[in-house]
């Protein structure tokens, strides 16, 4: 039998259905405060509660478009954000409706707009990482597997420029990693730190236009540079003290 033979043969239907989605986490800070967003569910299941914007893909539409789309979609926001794919899930009771896998995205901005909840979501909101209401489906899940690979992906890679402007200072950049990891950091300690990382980032030669509100100096600022990986990387409080 040739290939075409084959395909014209070929019956679909002779298959379980299967469905599949993109689910986005998506992270800003407030406030010192580390963030996801979230949608209340406009109808069934699960309406009334609260879970992580997404949706099915559509006809011609591969994944990193329909995430792309739908992060769009529940918040307007389409430029400043880096995105990634996370993970895929995929246990057979993980939604009543049918058999649906979900492929699940992160995405990473600084100073992100309020949010707008889209055509099948009756709010869209905020909620920092530590005050979440239960959600919906395994988002609870795919959440915690996200905040995983935040907080990893910190300590090896300079994503933690994501979250900052084009030009910062080494203080905002502190203040990146205290919300992601959740702790505080030596403020010295991680100044010498981060000059020390070749690539990571780079002076513009400029300074802030004031010294902030208690009066100091101005403060230099820099911009993120060419590297990609972090060496030596960054380590997490907690993992320092299990390597000492």
């Amino acid at each position: 039998m040739s290939e075409s033979e084959y395909l014209e043969a070929y019956d679909p239907r002779a298959f379980p259905a299967v469905a599949v989605t993109v689910d986005v986490v998506a992270l800003t800070i407030i406030g010192g405060v580390l963030h996801v967003l979230l949608v209340e569910r406009g109808e069934p299941p699960y309406a009334g509660r609260w879970a992580l914007p997404g949706g099915f893909i559509r006809p011609g539409e591969d994944l990193d478009q329909a995430a792309a789309r739908e992060l769009a979609e529940e918040t307007g926001m389409a430029d400043r954000v880096h995105i990634e794919q996370l993970a895929s899930y995929g246990a057979p009771d993980r939604d009543p409706r049918m058999r649906i896998v979900s492929v699940s995205y992160l995405a990473f901005a600084p100073d992100l707009p309020d949010p707008q909840a889209g055509s099948d979501a009756a709010d869209a909101a905020w909620y920092g990482v530590d005050r979440l209401p239960k959600l919906a489906f395994d988002h609870e899940q795919i959440l915690g597997h996200a905040l995983e690979r935040a907080r990893s992906k910190l300590e090896y890679t300079p994503l933690a420029t994501a979250f900052v402007g084009e030009t910062f200072t080494i203080s905002e950049l502190r203040r990146v990693y205290e919300a992601v990891w959740g702790a505080p950091l030596h403020a010295p300690n991680f100044h010498r730190k981060i000059l020390s990382v070749p690539g990571f980032v780079e002076s513009t030669g400029e300074t802030t236009e004031s010294g902030g509100s208690r009066g100091g100096p101005r403060a230099r600022l820099y911009r993120a540079g060419d590297a990609r990986l972090l060496h030596p990387a960054l380590l997490r409080p907690e993992r320092e003290e299990e390597i000492r």
